[in-house]
This record gives structure tokens, C-alpha cells and sequence, in this order.
């Protein structure tokens, strides 16, 4: 057969299938093939694809092979792997150690805090109060009789390595203050973070603040101004390696209060700081120092376990509501935390290398070609995460199919409604309906999940957009006009 005649029935045979396309589906991937023509995005790279889960037709495609930066939507690889490798139901238990013993009203003695890589100390499931956990422990002290604890309180993180920050975090030297950039670590405390809650001075005035915690683990230095204006040019740094905050800018006068958390240095010494202060605070002395295990100076960091006794504890709540906050809230943090905790269930140590293999093992077993991706964190705050659109799809699928398909997809953001999708897709099919996991790091931005269209079908979609250089309030616009266009598809 001559090559004009192949291939003129090579013409004929691809003639022939889209001739058996429903017209409607012709005209949806027309209309999303115009969508993402714009000349916006000509410089930008984009890859998209849509799933029928009824049929497992794919009903667009565009680039869903390549690679992209997935910035956020890496927390979908960490949660569907957390749910089926540690289940739905897996708790952190932090425990607060004696290694001493209690005559009269003192305990001769450390008391230890042995950290499980548990998020959730916080106020996160204490209407707000941070440091209710410690205070539960001082009032079983108090119980115990205790007032004075003639050793000092000791933090132990050795449930996690000592890397703080996942690999490839390319952020501004001063970006490290925000909480998006916590510090990761095996005792946590309050998101690793103090919470300022700001309002305006008089002109002329610094802006005024409170800090929840009230503590002196950190100190502020003050560089801001009251203004009589509308913008707000309110800016923080920390200093490397400390626990001095700067604020400058500006507040204007008439701007209600505002709420802000910022990180802070070695989190761990942080917690039981705190922990030291609210003892205090209960009437409880403790005559040593707050120290962290491996600290210089400390003869009795390492005891034998046997002899150690459990004071109090704390129980975390389970998985399912962890990465509701992971997912809905896209927190960096949490998202570390029980990446690094895959790895230590499964080696005994949280290091980003030992979790890259559990998550490996269980996207592999989903299908996904783990040779052409690269996981380099749990948050997808790295610029060296590397996933296709197709990848993220095949986790959809499995999900969807899974018994644990509810826990995951009630914990993605839903359009319009409520997470990092609240004020978008509202007044359109897809409020109330969407459901997906946003990203964004510097010119990535991305959305994946789930959605019904028009006819009852639930689709499972995953889109990238990459190297742009547009605002990205129009390409949240892209991503929701192709969402409400496929709310909206049906083959009738």
C-alpha cells in the first residue's frame, strides 16, 4: 500500500471516529479549546483533563501527560495516600513524661514532652483556645498535688529528622515569617505559629497588637505607622535564625481589626515555653529551663524510657478531620506533618525520604508512572514537585472507587461554599457543586476534583496552569468558566 493511500485511509479511519462523537461533546472540547486559546495565556503552559467516572470516557485533554509544578494539589497526593495508608481513624498521642518522682508537693524531676508529628495542638479544636491542652495538663498536676517541678521541661521531637523545610522551598528571604512557611517539627504547637490580632493607633502611632499566645518566646519591634489613608501597606520579617518579629508599613485608620499568624523560630523550644508559662500561670514552678532534647549543657536528655512515667496526654482527632483542615484550608503545615508521619510509621523516622517511598509505593499502585513525577514535599509549597494532570486524575479515580472515597472528597473545598473555593463560581451551576483543591505558588496555579454535570454524570478533572505572567484573578476566572461549562454539559 503506497504512503498517499495509508495515509488517506488513516484520514478516513480518524474522520470516521469523531463523526461518532456526540455533536455536544464536539462542542464542549470547542468551547474549552477557545477557552484556553486566549491570548492571555500564549505564553503560559497548560495542561487539563476530564474524566466521565461513569464510563471512564475522557471527555478533554490537553497536555494531561505533561509534567507541572502542582503547587497545592500535592496535598491531594499526601491525603489519598495518609487515608489508605494510615486510615481514616489513626490519632497522634503526644504525651507529657515524668522522669522523677512526687513527695509531697514537688516533683523531684524533668517532665518531658515526647512529640508525635501531631498538627493539632491548637485552637483549631478548642474554640480558639491555643493553649487549652496545657492547661488540661496543669490541672492534672494540680491534681497530682504538684507545685514545684525541680527539673526542667523538655520538648522531644526525635519522631521526626531535624529538616525543618521541604526540599526545594523558593520563597523571599522574608516570606519565611508568613504561616504558610511554618517550620516543620515533631513537637508542634498552634501551626507553629503566634497569632497577632492588629488594629489601628492614633495617626502618627504604631499599630496596636495583641498575641495569642500571650509569651515571651517572641519579641516584636514595632516600625509601624497609624495613617489617615485606605491602603495598607502593613508588611512583617523575622530576623534569621530568631525570634524577633519586625512590623513596618502602614495601617490605615479607619481599617477594622485584623487577625495574622506568624511562624516562629524552632518550634519545639516554642511549645514548651508555652507549656513552661502556662504552668506558671496555674501556680505551678518549674525551677529548670525550657530545653529541647539535644540541647548542650542537658546530662539527662536521653533516659530510658522504662523509667519514665506518663502525667497526662494528648490524643489528636482523628485523620478523616485532619485532612478536612489539609485539604478545605490548604495548610502547608499539616500537610508536612503527616507526610513526614508516612514515613515514620513506616521506618520509625519522619524524613521526607522515608515518606517519598510509602507514597511512591501507593501512587504506583494506582497506576501512576512514579519514574516521571518528583515529590519533594507534602504541601506542594515546592517549586520541585513535579505531576501531570493525567496523575492527578488516576487519584481521583482510585479514590472515587475506594471505601474511602467519602472521607476524601467531603474534605475538598466546595465552590461558592466554603475552603479556598468560598468566593468563587458563585451565582453559576457550579456553586454548591464543584469541589476541588486549588494551588498556587509563584506562576503556578491549579484546580482538581470533582463536579456533576448537567445530565448527572460525576466527572473527575485536573487542571495546570504554568509560566504565566498574568494576574491570577483571570486565570481563577479560566478555571472557573471551564468548571461552570462543564456543570453545565449534557450529551442531550
Amino acid at each position: 500500500m503506497g504512503r498517499k493511500l495509508l495515509f488517506s485511509v488513516l484520514l478516513l479511519a480518524q474522520v470516521a471516529v469523531y463523526a461518532q462523537e456526540p455533536q455536544a461533546l464536539l462542542t464542549l472540547r470547542s468551547d474549552l479549546d477557545a477557552f484556553i486559546s486566549d491570548s492571555t495565556f500564549s505564553n503560559a503552559f497548560i495542561g487539563i483533563e476530564v474524566k466521565d467516572l461513569r464510563t471512564g470516557e475522557e471527555l478533554f485533554s490537553h497536555n494531561a501527560g505533561r509534567d507541572f509544578a502542582p503547587a497545592s494539589n500535592m496535598k491531594l497526593l499526601t491525603t489519598s495516600t495518609a487515608l489508605n495508608q494510615l486510615g481514616p481513624d489513626f490519632t497522634y498521642h503526644t504525651s507529657l513524661m515524668a522522669y522523677g518522682y512526687i513527695l509531697d508537693d514537688t516533683l523531684f524531676g524533668d517532665l518531658y514532652v515526647v512529640g508525635s508529628g501531631d498538627p493539632t495542638i491548637s485552637g483549631r479544636f478548642t474554640n480558639g483556645n491555643v493553649i487549652k491542652t496545657f492547661d488540661d495538663w496543669a490541672d492534672t498536676l494540680k491534681l497530682l498535688n504538684v507545685k514545684v517541678v525541680t527539673g526542667n521541661i523538655i520538648g522531644d521531637n526525635r519522631c521526626f529528622d531535624n529538616v525543618p523545610v521541604g526540599g526545594g522551598w523558593s520563597l523571599d528571604w522574608h516570606e519565611y515569617v508568613y504561616w504558610y512557611a511554618a517550620r516543620i517539627s515533631g513537637l508542634t504547637f498552634n501551626d507553629n505559629c503566634i497569632d497577632l490580632t492588629l488594629k489601628p493607633g492614633k495617626i502618627g502611632t504604631p499599630v496596636q497588637f495583641a498575641t495569642q499566645p500571650h509569651t515571651g518566646y517572641v519579641s516584636f519591634v514595632n516600625s509601624s505607622a497609624t495613617v489617615n489613608d485606605t491602603v495598607n501597606t502593613l508588611d512583617f520579617y523575622r530576623d534569621a535564625a530568631t525570634n524577633v518579629i519586625h512590623i513596618v508599613g502602614n495601617y490605615p485608620l479607619n481599617l477594622d481589626s485584623m487577625m495574622i499568624s506568624l511562624t516562629v523560630h524552632d518550634p519545639s523550644r516554642y511549645a514548651v515555653t508555652v507549656l513552661n508559662e502556662t504552668l506558671g500561670a496555674n501556680g505551678i514552678r518549674v525551677v529548670g529551663r525550657p530545653l529541647v532534647v539535644g540541647d548542650p549543657g542537658s546530662a539527662r536528655d536521653f533516659p530510658v524510657p522504662q523509667v519514665m512515667w506518663e502525667v497526662a496526654s494528648y490524643t489528636s482527632p482523628p485523620l478523616s478531620q485532619i485532612i478536612d483542615v489539609i485539604n478545605k484550608r490548604s495548610q502547608n503545615l499539616w500537610a508536612e506533618q503527616v507526610f513526614r508521619t508516612l514515613g515514620r510509621q513506616k521506618f520509625g523516622l519522619g524524613a521526607s525520604g522515608n515518606s517519598r517511598v510509602v507514597e511512591t509505593q501507593f501512587l504506583g499502585s494506582v497506576g501512576i508512572d512514579t519514574s516521571r513525577i518528583e515529590i519533594a514535599d507534602g504541601s506542594g509549597l515546592s517549586s520541585w514537585d513535579l505531576v501531570s494532570p493525567d496523575d492527578i486524575v488516576k487519584i481521583l479515580v482510585a479514590m472515587n472507587k475506594s471505601p474511602l472515597w467519602k472521607y476524601f472528597y467531603d474534605s475538598l473545598p466546595i465552590a461558592g461554599i466554603d475552603g479556598t473555593l468560598q468566593f468563587r463560581m458563585r451565582g453559576t451551576k457550579a456553586e454548591g457543586n464543584v469541589r476541588g483543591k486549588t494551588g498556587f505558588i509563584e506562576n503556578a496555579r491549579s484546580l482538581s476534583g470533582y463536579l456533576t454535570t448537567a445530565d448527572g454524570d460525576l466527572l473527575a478533572y485536573s487542571m495546570f496552569l504554568n509560566h504565566f505572567t498574568t494576574p491570577v484573578d483571570s486565570v481563577n476566572h479560566l478555571q472557573d468558566m471551564i468548571c461552570t461549562r462543564l456543570c453545565n454539559f449534557t450529551f442531550k
